[in-house]
This record gives C-alpha cells, structure tokens and sequence, in this order.
C-alpha cells in the first residue's frame, strides 16, 4: 500500500512541476442559477427548499467519471454501488429506499414501474450534463409519485459552439474508456451529439462490464417557436457476482438497456409561461441465475412509458401560481410478471405569494393522482421562507409524499419470494425546517427534518420455518436527522481554491418490526461525512482530493479517500485519478466488496 501511495505522490507532483505558470482567479457563482426543475423556476437563492445545484465544474472538480460517483459525495445522499463505472448502482435519499427517489432528465420523470433498481441506469455521461440539482425532503413532493424522499434533476446542456472533442481512458482492471462529444450551432438549429465506451476485466471474478451510451439533442427552428428533442440509449452488459441472490451466487449476469425521446416547447406570452412536452421511455432488462446456462433460470422485463405533461406558470400582482398535468401510460411484458398495463394522471397546483414587504414568501400546492390499478390520491404540501438578510434565509415546508408498488412488489415469484396483489400505497408526512446563507465566498446551510411513513414495503415470513418471504404493508418507520453543508471559496497564488463540506446524521426507527421474520434491512447512512478540497497553485494545473466517511445503521464503518489531477495545454488534457487509495475495504450494497485502490489515466483533445 505504501509502494502505491508513494507511486500517486510521485506522479502528482510531477505533473504539476510541468505547468508552473500563473492566471488570474475567476470565480463561478451560482446565485443566479434559476431552479427549473418545479414548475416555479425560481433563482437558486430564492428557493424555500433544501436543493443543492452541483455545476458542470463542480463535476468537473469530483475526481468521478460518472454521476453515480458525483452524488456519492453529497451528505445526504446514498449510491450503493455493486462495481465500478456505474453498471449497477441504487440512489437513497436520507433513508429511503431505492424505489423511493425519483430521477428525471431536464424535468422528464425517468422512474420504471417494474423496480427502483433500473433508476440509476437512465443516468447521462458527465459531458452533456449542465448541472444537476439535488432536491431532498418534502420538498419533493412537487415531482409527484416516487419522490418519497427526493428527487435529482439532471439538466444537460442546450447551447454549445462548434466543437468536437476525444477522450481515452485506460487504468486498473483493464480498464478501457472512449468517447467522442460533438456540438455544432446552425442558423436555425444546434446539435450536441456524445458516443461513448466503457468496458473492464473486472475487478474480481465475474465482475466484467461492456457499457455504451449515446446522446442527441438538438434544438429547431430556433428563430421561430423552437423545438427541443432529447433522444439517449444506454446499455449495459456485465458479470453480477453476488449482486442479487447471495454471495454464493457468483454466475449471475444482466444486460440493461434504457432509452429516451422527448420533445418540449415553450410558450412565452406576456406573464403566462406553458412548456408542453411528450416523451416515450423504454427499459429492457435481462437477468440469468447461471450465466453460461440461462435455461436454469431468466428473467426477461420490457417497460415502456409513454407519456405527455403540460407544465405552467402566471405571474400575477398577487404572486406566481404553477399549474401542470401529466399523463402517461405503461406497458410492461415479463416472463416473470406477466403482461400489466397501468393509466397514471397526475394534476399538480401550486400558488406562491410574499408578505411583509417581501421578507416572506409561502407557497402551497397540492397534488392529486389517478393510478388506474390503485384510486384517486390527494397530497397537500406548503413551503415557507423568511428572508432575514440579502444572504441569510429560514424556510420551513411540510407535505406528503407517497409511492405505488413496483411490478416487483406486486407479482414477483422465485423460490424464496413472493409478490403481492393487495398491496396499498407507501404514504409520508414529512417536516423540515432550515438555515442557508449564500456569499460570493462562504455559503452555509442547515436543515433539521423529520418523517413519519406508514405503509412501507417489506418481505416478511410468518415464522422462522418459512422460507418464503411475502411482500407486506407492515413496517411503520420514523426517521429523523440534520445535514449541514459549507463551502469556502478563497485565493492561493492568484487562483480560486475551494473546500466543501457535507455531513448528515440520520436516524430511523422501524417500529413493531420482528427483524427475524423481516427481510427489510434499512442498513441507511447513520453518519456521512464529505469534503473536497479543489486547488490549483499553477496555471493549467488542478489537483482534487475527495474524502467521504460513511458510518451504517449496522455498525459497518469505512473511510475512502479519491484524488483526481488535471493539466490543461491548449487544446490537450491529461487526467490522472486514482480511487480508493488507501484501500479500504467495504461493502456498499449487498454481498459485494468494492474494489480495491485502483487508477485511471485519461487523455481528451478539443479540436475546436
């Protein structure tokens, strides 16, 4: 381990002997960020609700080559990776559970009813993303069914000059990563188009992956009433040692595929503002027990989601009111679930209004939805903010929240599970109350909350001679935490430095639960701390180092530290990142270690 720390040192402070110049400090403020992923796009300070906006350079600064990566770096938010490169991870937010946060792509809900499994599967290459905003508590429940606990918006970007640029990446575990990214502005048009390929031997038996992505988007007519499409697909093939099953379970093997095609426009007239936007959404997923002999057991599930939504906002002398209608229909065929259709309408209103001189902003909204194999749900919610200086503000909000049962839950069988049909709603109230301050240089944020959930999802038995688990309405949970969130931006030798801090303490209490009889394991993040310290002392030189210690519900504990360094020469950059260096060794999610101290080195040509 020493040998291999002493090898990173070495290279790090090689590289940065090569670029010993100076350049003056820019910084990068994201005060007037506007918030688009409610229908009230508001500017980031504004926001009565706990959103974190993580920038394209802040991606750029977290030493990850993909979001699952990125938002691991976040208190308060919890990737269970099975892996590298993201083939196979779970997104929580503050306890919940997988099924319970919800995705979505420039506003477009990515959710798949046969199960949270797939969510992080729609997630888009670093290099088309914008930003990503990072919404948590009941805040959420403005994005409707399965942001239970929160919701992340990935933004990706829309205006780009002409330019093309090449990546290629090789390091640990043969490792080998190539790309091409492509952005062309027309008279009345512009194009982003990104190919990607990612594969590796694995890091241990059977844990190999082939993984490509692909991404449009264009804008037409853009001197006219433009026309946004977003179209992406991303596969994935890998080795799924004990990912599922159990830790003896070394043959298993999936094959995903997730893809999109959206269309949006937006209606500008004088104060009312209408984005009308379809979209159709497809998830293939193939899973084999044995995977050299998939007669033992296959498992084969194609959803499809086709969906249109009207979102809307009128400003008036009384306040902004945001008003919208969704409506999608999904199809799903399964050899193990069965052909299911379901019809879902969602209407969602919501009023926001400022007293006192316009120190107090309050907003209640309400939303009600239709499931046409579930009945009519009603979920009310309110946001309140008190703005005590330009840079200092309170909110408080309170709302419900809830969750259908996956296809999953509902009729899945194998020899030690079983689905059921008489499942009802997962529903929440959840509080929350805050403190943000926002500077060019400090910014600071608190937040205590608190969620009281009934109807929860477990896989109970009756008793210990039974091995089959049932899935059951039975777990009642009270969760309850405080996050805090710093960052400092100050200058070293003329360039802007930054740290950034995280931790979340987060508590549950499952109550009258029998764990012998329960298979539902809450394992949350107990204590979770974060921090990345971004530098640069030379000029075209940046180096990253990230830190994330992570304590469970089930007394795991573990620390790893990741570093990342960049050198910039003209069009040229180099990359060098190293993961895990100190060798920690944990277990994220289920049976799978992750992997040891590994390293990758990138090389990336703009020819623009």
């Amino acid at each position: 381990m020493k040998t291999k720390f002493s090898l990173f040192t070495f290279i790090l402070f090689t590289i940065i002997n090569l670029g010993a110049q100076e350049e003056t400090v820019k910084t990068d403020s994201l005060q007037e960020v506007v918030i688009t992923s409610t229908r009230i796009d508001l500017p980031f300070k504004e926001n009565s609700r706990t959103i974190t906006v993580v920038s394209s350079e802040d991606i750029k600064k977290s030493a990850a080559t993909n979001v699952a990566d990125v938002l691991q770096q976040f208190a308060g938010v919890d990737i269970r990776r099975r892996g590298t490169s993201g083939s196979q991870a779970d997104l929580y937010i503050r306890g919940g559970g997988f099924d319970q946060t919800l995705l979505l792509i420039d506003g477009i809900k990515m959710d798949d009813a046969q199960t949270g499994h797939h969510t992080m599967n729609a997630a888009l290459p670093l290099e088309v993303i914008e930003r990503i905003e990072i919404i948590k508590g009941p805040a959420a429940r403005v994005f409707g069914q399965n942001a239970f606990t929160g919701a992340i918006n990935i933004v990706t970007k829309k205006n780009v000059a002409n330019s093309i640029s090449a990546k290629i990446e090789t390091g640990s575990f043969g490792q080998l990563n190539g790309g091409v990214t492509a952005g062309v502005s027309l008279k009345n048009s512009s194009h982003i188009v990104h190919i990607d390929k990612l594969s590796s031997e694995g890091y241990r038996y059977n844990s190999d992956y082939d993984n490509s992505n692909y991404f449009i988007k264009s804008v037409f007519n853009k001197t006219g009433q433009a026309i946004e499409m977003t179209t992406t697909f991303q596969e994935r093939k890998f080795g799924a040692n004990g990912f599922y099953a159990s830790a003896s379970a070394t043959e298993q093997y999936e094959e995903t595929q997730n893809s999109l095609l959206a269309f949006a426009t937006t209606f500008n007239k004088n104060n009312l503002t209408i984005t009308p936007r379809v979209y159709w959404k497809r998830n293939q997923d193939m899973y084999v027990y044995l995977r050299n002999d998939p007669t033992v057991y296959r498992n084969l599930h194609i959803t499809n989601k086709i969906g249109a939504e009207v979102n809307a906002s009128y400003k008036s002398n009384l306040g902004i009111t945001g008003f919208g209608v969704d409506m999608s229909q999904i199809y799903i065929s399964s050899n193990n679930l069965g052909n299911r259709e379901r019809f879902m309408t969602n209407l969602f209103l919501e009023h926001r209004f400022k007293l006192f001189n316009n120190l107090v902003d309050v907003t209640p909204g309400v939303a009600v939805t239709y499931f046409s194999d579930f009945d009519f749900y009603a979920f009310p919610g309110i946001d309140v903010g008190v703005k005590i200086t330009d840079d200092l503000k309170a909110y408080g909000n309170i709302g419900y929240t809830y969750r259908v049962p996956t296809y999953t839950d509902l009729y899945y069988t194998d020899p030690v599970t079983q689905g059921n049909e008489d499942l009802e709603v997962e529903e929440a109230l959840a509080q929350e109350i805050g403190l943000k301050y926002f500077s060019e240089k400090f910014n600071a944020a608190v937040a205590v909350y608190n969620r009281d959930a009934k109807n929860l999802i477990d896989y109970v038995r009756p008793t210990t001679d039974v091995e089959i688990y049932t899935a059951t309405n039975i777990a009642e949970v009270n969760t309850k935490g405080i996050e805090v969130d710093l960052g400092y931006n100050f200058t070293l030798a003329n360039y802007k430095q930054t740290i950034a801090v995280g931790y979340n303490y987060l508590e549950d209490d499952i109550i009258d639960q029998n764990e012998a009889l329960s298979r539902y394991s809450l394992n949350t993040l107990k204590h979770h701390f974060t921090t990345r310290l971004s530098t640069q002392l030379f000029k075209n030189v940046s180096q990253n180092i990230i830190y994330k210690h992570a304590e469970r519900a089930t007394g795991q504990s573990y620390n790893v530290w990741d570093a990342s360094v960049a050198v910039n020469l003209k069009q040229l950059e180099f990359t060098f990142t190293a993961n895990n260096i100190f060798d920690a060794d944990y277990i994220e999610a289920g049976f799978v270690p992750m992997p040891p101290s590994n390293v990758l080195f990138g090389l990336r040509y703009n020819f623009n």
